[in-house]
């Protein structure tokens, strides 16, 4: 395993330009780290995001791991104030794109290049390991869907979800609304439900009845329905693990680095993607990638010589922004300008009384519609920027 992945790291490591890696301070970009550190002479150099949320910063672990190998470190801290990156935003990635961590992996570029050309990533690890929780929760539910036949689980588990936002009677796997809301899906409809952004019952009632009438029935979930069909069936973990790797990785995860660091004049190599390493990594039984609860089983128990078990066996927190803080304190009114203004009314698409809805509720603090509402504004801001939404009436007054 060590060796696959330190030729896979090697391999880019070919730069005649300055050449350093993004440190998170999670397993993934700590093993890239740690695989360069051998293989170099120099210090590595690395870059992390700050975050002043503690439930959000993983600043101390990636200096801890920055510390091991005497990396040149540079952290820069993210702020509500970067939330004026949304205009930019909208100009750099040319579509509503609507994943908040666009904000930090924006910054991590611009940090980056200030001291290098190239950088490494550990992107693609939990994809090809296995470390997102969903997946351990959707082999869970895997195992619910076998025990009761579809004829039991659809109307069982959907009145469950409709009914219980929070069941704490029940067995732990269960208690969730979603969990219930997914057990009452087929396997491909039940992780399309566990990975969207906004689930159906809020999709429905967000959307316009004229903008529905146009969609003519089209629903998001037909572009996994496409690739399931080639999907390997045997093993609940291979399929979700495929559906990512044609859906999530490529569509959000890697556009997402690719035009913030083109952005920026920076090229990111992803040594995790290498096509050897995944082809091996593919014939390799689920559960030496996910074992119980514990996801990237091998690559963890590989690393054990290269990285402290407080870096390689902490809770994954993630590459996101605290934006449900942040929308009921200093973006709050950015936030009721923008989903509650003129460009999304004039847009047609949406119901303008749950858009106030949600901003009314998130505000108070009795729902967190933080993902949807940040979906929004940047529809709004692409709207308003790459197609010049507004620009008419801006003219005529």
């Amino acid at each position: 395993m060590i060796e696959r992945l330190r030729d896979a790291v090697e391999s880019r490591m070919i730069a005649d330009v300055p050449l350093g890696a993004f440190l998170s301070g999670g397993v993934d970009s700590s093993a890239v780290v740690a695989m360069m550190a051998a293989a170099s002479k120099d210090p590595v150099n690395t870059c992390s995001i700050a975050f002043g949320d503690p439930a959000f910063n993983e600043a101390a672990y990636a200096k801890a791991v920055a510390d091991r190998y005497r990396t040149n470190h540079r952290v820069e801290q993210v702020d509500p104030e970067d939330f004026s990156l949304l205009d930019t935003l909208a100009d750099v990635y040319d579509e509503p794109f609507a994943d908040s961590s666009a904000i930090p992996t924006y910054r991590l570029c611009q940090l980056a290049r200030k001291t290098v050309t190239v950088a490494l990533s550990g992107d693609g690890g939990d994809e090809n390991f296995a470390g997102y929780r969903r997946y351990r929760w959707h082999v869970y539910e895997e195992r619910m869907r076998s025990m009761l036949p579809h004829s039991v689980r659809v109307p069982v588990f959907g009145m469950l979800g409709n009914l219980y936002p929070k069941a704490d009677w029940a067995p732990k796997v269960f208690r969730a609304k979603s969990t219930f809301e997914a057990l009452a899906r087929s396997s491909m409809e039940g992780y399309f439900h566990s990975v969207s952004m906004m689930g159906d019952p809020i999709r429905n009632r967000l959307i316009s009845d004229s903008f529905r009438r146009k969609l003519h029935g089209y629903r998001a979930v037909e572009v996994l329905r496409r690739h399931a069909i080639r999907a390997p069936k045997d093993e609940p973990l291979s399929f979700v693990q495929y559906l990512d790797m044609k859906t999530y990785l490529v569509g959000d995860i890697l556009t997402k680095v690719d035009r913030a660091s083109m952005a920026h004049s920076l090229e990111v190599r992803e040594p995790l993607l290498d096509h050897r390493l995944m082809e091996w990594l593919s014939t390799l039984s689920p559960t030496l990638k996910l074992r119980g609860r514990e996801g990237k089983y091998l690559l963890k128990k590989a690393l054990g010589p290269y990285l402290p078990n407080d870096i390689l066996y902490r809770p994954k927190m993630g590459f996101s922004v605290p934006l449900a803080s942040w929308f009921r304190g200093p973006l709050k009114g950015r936030v009721e300008a923008a989903v509650l203004g003129p460009i999304l009314a004039d847009s047609g698409y949406f119901n303008p009384r749950f858009l106030r809805e949600m901003v009314e509720q998130h505000a108070s603090g009795a729902r967190d519609y933080s993902v949807p509402l940040w979906s929004l504004l940047m529809f709004e801001a692409f709207l308003r920027k790459a197609m010049g939404a507004g620009d008419a009436e801006a003219k005529a007054a």
